[in-house]
């Protein structure tokens, strides 16, 4: 079966504004993660990708530009389930004021429960994720073989519950995972089992800097204490 490189998009305006986009449009790449975008060529240069497959979001659109430009000729896809959770009326909102709403709890705890009010459940995020894996991984082994190579450009909760899924873990359990923005994972599916080759490689060091005591996330993107950021941290 085939190797799926997990690529989150780039750091976003709505992740730097400390907002949480879900799906509001026009949502692009800030000046940061357009130069993450351009360098994930060059990353990615040693992988003979059979495909790359895109959330419909324009920053994941944007973030995977400079692979297709580098590689033409590379099929490009669209699948709208991996789009961005539905976060329904908490879409555009300020992720400080979120906080401090009751649901958020329920989101750090037990996500398995959360239901975004006008939105989608977590659950049901994971679901469509984890099926449209299981779809393409059939079709690109059928296109390209089994030890066919393929990208998908996503985002954060949608990456932390395809992971989850493959490690056996719970739903509850997905907050405890971290990728970061244009960030690599990668998993290898086997008729037995999926194998955890990378999570959220980003090929530096300085994410892991202590937190900014100063009122704001440090880098590594874990709050005060230890809630996970909604939507993936900046």
């Amino acid at each position: 079966m085939p190797t799926l490189i997990l690529v989150r998009h780039g750091r976003s305006t709505a992740n730097s504004d400390g907002l949480l986009a879900g799906r509001t449009p026009g949502v692009a790449l800030d000046a940061h993660g357009q130069r993450q975008a351009a360098a994930l060529p060059e990353r990615l240069g040693e992988l003979p990708l059979a495909a790359a497959v895109s959330s419909p979001l324009r920053r994941c659109q944007e973030t995977l530009a400079p692979l297709a430009g580098a590689r033409p000729g590379l099929p490009l896809h669209t699948e709208e389930r991996i789009t961005e959770c539905d976060y329904g009326d908490w879409s555009g909102r300020k992720l400080a004021e979120l906080n401090d709403e009751p649901l958020m709890a329920t989101v750090q705890r037990h996500p398995s429960a959360a239901v975004f009010p006008g939105g989608e459940s977590m659950r049901a995020m994971q679901h469509r994720a984890v099926e449209a894996v299981r779809d393409w991984n059939a079709r690109i082994e059928a296109e390209h073989g089994a030890d066919a190579v393929y990208l998908m450009c996503s985002h954060g909760d949608l990456i932390k519950a395809i992971v989850a899924d493959a490690l056996g873990m719970h739903l509850d359990l997905f907050q405890r995972i971290s990728v970061g923005p244009c960030s690599v994972t990668a998993l290898a599916y086997t008729p037995l089992r999926p194998f955890l080759l990378r999570l959220g490689d980003t090929g530096e060091l300085g994410s892991l800097a202590p937190l900014d005591r100063g009122g704001e996330e440090g880098k590594t993107g874990k709050g005060e204490q230890g809630d996970a950021t909604v939507g993936g941290s900046a």
